[in-house]
């Protein structure tokens, strides 16, 4: 029988219970080993493109492959996760992503010395029109693309139905540390898979480097069957922590709301987080695939030496998604509103990523990694706040679907930034530009988000 809530009007003042913590590592862990099928591929590229030919091209079709997949993934996924539920929905897409991570394996089957062409339009300034180009790529490439399309669009699913979850089982002051400790995940996946995968292969061959860390996901979804359940059907939850997680969130609505995917527009909170999501987003995007390469041509490091330094800054990353969740709740906790705790914590992190445009001159690899790894800890705890802004201001049917929006934009917006990027560097051979870029993009976007919703607070409109 699932506990009930307690008749009192009164707020519960005692949490009356540590369930919803052990929901948090659940989602902590389904973070982790998104991460790590996502990044395998990364740390073994350079063996891979000596065993199968590849070349830095054809690495990079495989790489935008994922992006822009991941974009839409992100974008379907949120709106699945509402129509499904996350105790359903979560362990779909974790399910459907492990077996595209462990379908990279299957690539070894392929003989190395095929060749895939495929025809793709693209527009010719010179000719002023459509030119239809050939794409020839080694069969092994062309089938790690299509396992990175599936697991791109299975990932994606991941973090809308995380803070789904979140807006369920926390009362709003704790959501932003809940999100800041679970986004801690992808930190610690981003610095497990540079540490362990090596090993794996040097042991194993990639094949089975690829079967073992997808297998991890399988795993989680056999705990998470046993473990999760909504608040309200819990067995194990108790009336008071059930009492404690409901004070502060809207009475539920006697009949669901079904929210059209464009009448989401109609949400100044929306135009909000995705306008947020396009100018801050891509910088996530930015420090995973771009730091190392930073690193290693600005201080002429080798790989192994790179991978430590990366390592360091995942970690100082994992740092500022606690701290930035915790900053929201306390201040909640001490008698601020949801509106001037929520902003104040996503102003100190946007002004923590400002001398992010210094790194380019910083004339140490630490000085270095500290100024860069600040700016991502910054990202981090404004992730977790700007989550919970949406969690805080849209119904609960809708909140997967906004957060698969923003996913969308950002990602979407991020493969043509890291292709700006690129071309920078070829041009230019500096980071300074791109750095500076994203040093005035989070007061930028909180600018956006106080203009459009002046106060957070849930909107009613269908």
């Amino acid at each position: 029988m699932a506990s009930q809530a307690p008749s009192s009007t009164s707020s519960p003042t005692s949490p009356g219970g540590h369930l919803r913590w052990v929901v948090c590592g659940l989602l902590f862990f389904s973070v982790a080993v998104n991460y790590l099928d996502r990044l395998v591929l990364a740390i073994l590229k350079k063996d891979l493109c000596r065993e199968l030919g590849w070349s830095d091209s054809d690495y990079g079709w495989i790489t935008a492959a994922f992006s822009f997949a991941y974009a839409f993934g992100y974008l379907f996924g949120g709106r699945l996760m509402d129509r499904w539920g996350v105790k359903r929905g979560l362990p779909i897409f974790v399910l459907l992503w492990s077996c595209a991570a462990t379908a990279h394996g299957l690539c070894g089957l392929i003989d190395v010395k095929q060749q895939f062409a495929m025809s793709y339009p693209w527009f010719s300034w010179a000719e002023k029109g459509f030119v239809v180009a050939t794409l020839t790529l080694p069969m092994t490439a062309a089938g790690f693309m299509l396992a990175r399309i599936a697991l791109g669009l299975t990932e994606g699913g991941n973090f809308p139905g995380a803070i789904k979850a979140v807006a369920e089982w926390y009362p709003a002051k704790e959501r932003a540390l809940a999100t800041g400790l679970f986004n801690a995940g992808t930190n610690v996946g981003a610095i497990i898979c540079p540490i362990g995968v090596p090993w794996l292969y040097s042991h194993l061959g990639w094949q089975s480097t690829f079967y073992l860390t997808g297998a991890t996901g399988f795993i989680w979804v056999a705990v998470w069957w046993f473990v999760y359940e909504s608040p309200e059907k819990h067995p194990r939850l108790s009336a008071a922590e059930l009492a404690y997680i409901k004070q502060g969130q809207p009475a539920p609505e006697a009949k669901p709301i079904k929210v059209p995917w464009l009448h989401l527009l109609r949400y100044r909170a929306v135009w909000a987080y995705v306008i947020a999501s396009i100018l801050a987003g891509p910088a996530w995007g930015f420090y995973q695939f771009f730091v190392p390469d930073f690193l290693g041509k600005r201080f002429g490091l080798t790989t192994q030496t790179v991978g430590w330094w990366t390592g360091a800054f995942f970690a100082l990353a994992a740092i500022g998604g606690v701290a930035g969740g915790w900053l929201a709740g306390r201040l909640i906790g001490r008698g601020w509103s949801i509106n001037s705790a929520r902003k104040i914590s996503l102003l100190a992190c946007a002004l923590a990523v400002v001398p992010v445009f210094l790194a380019p001159f910083a004339p140490t690899v630490w000085l270095a990694v500290v100024i860069v790894g600040l700016a991502g800890s910054a990202h981090q705890g404004w992730s977790a706040n700007l989550f919970s802004v949406v969690s805080d201001t849209m119904p609960k049917e809708a909140i997967s679907s906004v957060v698969g929006l923003g996913g969308f934009v950002a990602y979407f917006t991020g493969g043509f930034v890291n292709g700006f990027t690129g071309m920078i560097l070829q041009k230019t051979g500096s980071y300074v530009p791109v750095f500076a870029y994203f040093s005035g993009m989070y007061l930028l976007s909180l600018l956006a988000i106080q203009l459009l919703v002046p106060r957070l607070e849930p909107e009613r409109q269908a």
